[in-house]
């Protein structure tokens, strides 16, 4: 797979006609899905590159900072599920005021006509685009017909409602994991480098690696869950908890812990994955260590039963 990135003015040109798709794509959930796999077909049979245009960071980041929403995948996350379904090219845009500022008939003009090649454009039916959304699929079917492209509307998928990144995020924050990973799926998975904590896990019998997380990275509800994690192709069986640590007064601060099953791995500085396959129950405080310790023991049995 193939990125371009930096100004759309400078990208080369294309060697053949491009079947495009537009979007955040946050989650690149079943429906995000459905609408690639569509493309893909249609851009094999009429011998055309199979792309995403998609942006660097939420556009929200640019127009409400204070309101951006919880990401459900990193870029890097984003670009590996792009290339698992197949896409040949990405079309990386920042979205910077130059970019918000472009009317419907200049973003396609200038960046799917001059910059990308269309021949094919494959969006959601309720797609919207450009300056302060002003354009829809109506408008970009016009444009499409005066500047030779297709415009192929793709109707929602889902089964009680259709799938998407905010009913996602929902379930997420209610701790419907299951939910959650139906959608995507697949687990729902959360990245982040292990950075020393206070050590107080290790002084209680569970050691644990504590996550330095992307900013605006999406978590389950607060509680402890049954996980897979690993570093560089390793799968391990754990358990996660996510919360404040209120037995020992956490003061407000959120922390993800991951806690391995049977294994003690020195993880420092390095990049973990954790995919959420279960939860187990809710955070609460217990009278003292020894009640905890307890405790942790039996989420670690269940969690062992659950990942067998």
């Amino acid at each position: 797979m193939k990125i371009l990135e930096g100004p759309f003015e400078g990208w080369p040109p294309p060697e053949r006609r491009r079947a495009a798709t537009i979007g955040v794509y946050d989650g690149v959930h079943r429906g995000h899905r459905h609408v690639i796999g569509r493309l893909g077909e249609r851009a094999e049979r009429d011998g055309m590159d199979l792309t995403v245009v998609t942006f660097r960071t939420h556009p929200a980041t640019l127009l409400a900072p204070d309101r951006v929403p919880p990401q459900l995948t990193t870029l890097a996350q984003r670009l590996e599920q792009f290339a698992s379904l197949g896409v040949e090219w990405v079309a990386l845009l920042d979205f910077d005021e130059r970019l918000r500022r472009l009317s419907p008939e200049a973003f396609v003009g200038d960046v799917l006509v001059d910059a990308l090649g269309v021949g094919l454009v494959s969006v959601g039916e309720d797609f919207r685009f450009g300056y302060r959304q002003q354009g829809d699929v109506a408008l970009l079917t016009e444009l499409g017909r005066r500047d030779g492209f297709a415009v192929d509307p793709v109707r929602l998928v889902g089964e009680s409602e259709p799938f998407g990144a905010t009913q996602i995020r929902a379930a997420l924050a209610a701790g419907d994991i299951e939910s959650v990973n139906h959608a995507l799926g697949r687990p729902f998975q959360v990245r982040g480098t292990v950075v020393r904590g206070d050590g107080r896990g290790r002084s209680i019998g569970f050691p644990t690696a504590n996550l330095r997380l992307a900013p605006h990275q999406a978590l389950p509800k607060r509680g402890v869950y049954a996980v897979r994690a690993g570093v560089g192709g390793a799968d391990w069986a754990a358990v996660a908890n996510i919360g404040v640590r209120p037995t020992f007064d956490g003061g407000g601060t959120e922390i993800v812990e991951v806690h391995l099953l049977d294994r003690d791995v020195d993880l420092y500085d390095q990049e973990l994955q954790v995919d959420f396959i279960f939860r187990i129950r809710s955070e609460r405080k217990f009278a003292g260590v020894d009640e905890l310790v307890e405790q942790i023991a039996q989420d670690a049995e269940v969690a062992a039963e659950v990942l067998e």
